[in-house]
């Protein structure tokens, strides 16, 4: 019996017409009004993600730029025309772009429901989707408003935390993104030369400045905590709760470079934490050390993070924007050099 010779008929992409997809979108935008106030934010995002989506498959059958830079164009025309500003070429483009950044319907999902448009807006012009997510999770975790993020942004918040979270090891105590590296403590307005006294009470003097820059999980408790050891009286200069981590939060500030005898300083401070002031359902409290110069290379053979100590720098006036990203790429670099060489040599 010969067998059934059978024919495959390649499909063909249905080319939509220009007054065609104007119609659905219209018809997304309809629908997207007649939702319930209270998702407002929600489904204007989730809106703008599915008319990106569209057009961007659009262009994607088309396969011309210049049929695409047109097609947007004449669509914005008539959608601006009809439903008003938010429907310009320029945000017509920033809708496509978000489609391109995040093709996963979950975590678009996820975004539009927490985040506004103008929040989206400034995260679109990072260059990875890792920064856009880390700086959409700050969003999130902090409640920023748009202002607040793009001062995170311009700080290089992400970058920091990245040169911060590379002197944690597998075996650290410290939990990634806990800390940064360096801080910006420009609200201090410390001049020329200053004592570790002037730079803890220009932190209590605007206290609210410092803990934004910390990280909105920490709360104040105490200035030069006071502990007795062996008869003697020791003096922390900082103590933080973070509520998220569930733990104290030590804090030394030193006005020079990072010297080994701080280690031995913080791991006393935290051993007495947790013996007297750690509560039953808290975690294992941890160190920062904020120093106005580096040591990178003792700090990374004491490996203090694995005792939950981490060392970061402090910068009381915030450079230039060029002097800034220089200086920010070239401690992630260095920084990165060494975790490599770490690796290479079968440490962290």
């Amino acid at each position: 019996m010969a067998k059934r010779q059978i024919i495959r008929i390649k499909e063909t992409p249905i080319m939509v017409s220009e007054d065609a997809l104007y119609k659905e979108l219209s018809l997304l935008i309809e629908k997207s009004k007649q939702k319930a106030v209270s998702k407002v934010k929600s489904t204007v995002n989730l809106l703008f993600w599915q008319i990106g989506k569209k057009i961007n498959e659009e262009i994607l059958h088309k396969k011309r730029a210049e049929y695409g830079a047109q097609i947007v164009q004449n669509i914005a025309e008539k959608l601006t025309a009809k439903y008003g500003r938010s429907f310009e070429a320029r945000n017509l483009r920033r809708m496509m772009q978000f489609v391109n950044d995040f093709t996963d319907k979950k975590i678009v999902s996820a975004l539009t429901t927490q985040l506004s448009w103008t929040h989206i807006v400034e995260l679109l012009p990072l260059q990875t989707v890792d920064a856009k997510l880390f700086y959409a999770n700050v969003v999130i975790a902090q409640g920023l408003g748009t202002r607040e993020l793009r001062k995170s942004i311009i700080t290089k918040t992400y970058e920091r935390a990245q040169t911060a979270n590379i002197q944690i090891s597998k075996k650290s105590k410290i939990p990634k993104d806990t800390f940064k590296d360096p801080y910006i403590l420009d609200f201090c307005e410390l001049k020329n030369a200053y004592l570790e006294k002037d730079v803890e009470e220009a932190i209590l003097r605007d206290l609210e400045s410092f803990i934004l820059e910390l990280g909105r999980g920490f709360t104040f408790v105490e200035r030069q905590k006071r502990m007795i050891i062996d008869s003697e009286d020791h003096y922390l200069d900082l103590l933080f709760y973070h509520r998220k981590l569930k733990r104290l939060v030590a804090i030394e500030l030193k006005i020079g470079k990072f010297q080994a005898k701080y280690q031995g300083q913080m791991k006393l401070y935290l051993k007495w934490l947790n013996r007297y002031e750690r509560q039953p359902d808290e975690n294992e409290p941890i160190g920062l050390i904020l120093c106005a110069g580096d040591s990178r290379e003792q700090i990374e053979l004491l490996e203090m993070d694995k005792d939950g100590i981490m060392v970061a720098e402090y910068w009381t006036e915030l450079p230039p924007k060029k002097e800034l990203e220089e200086k920010i790429r070239t401690l992630l670099f260095k920084a990165r050099e060494r975790l490599e060489a770490r690796k290479l040599l079968g440490y962290g």
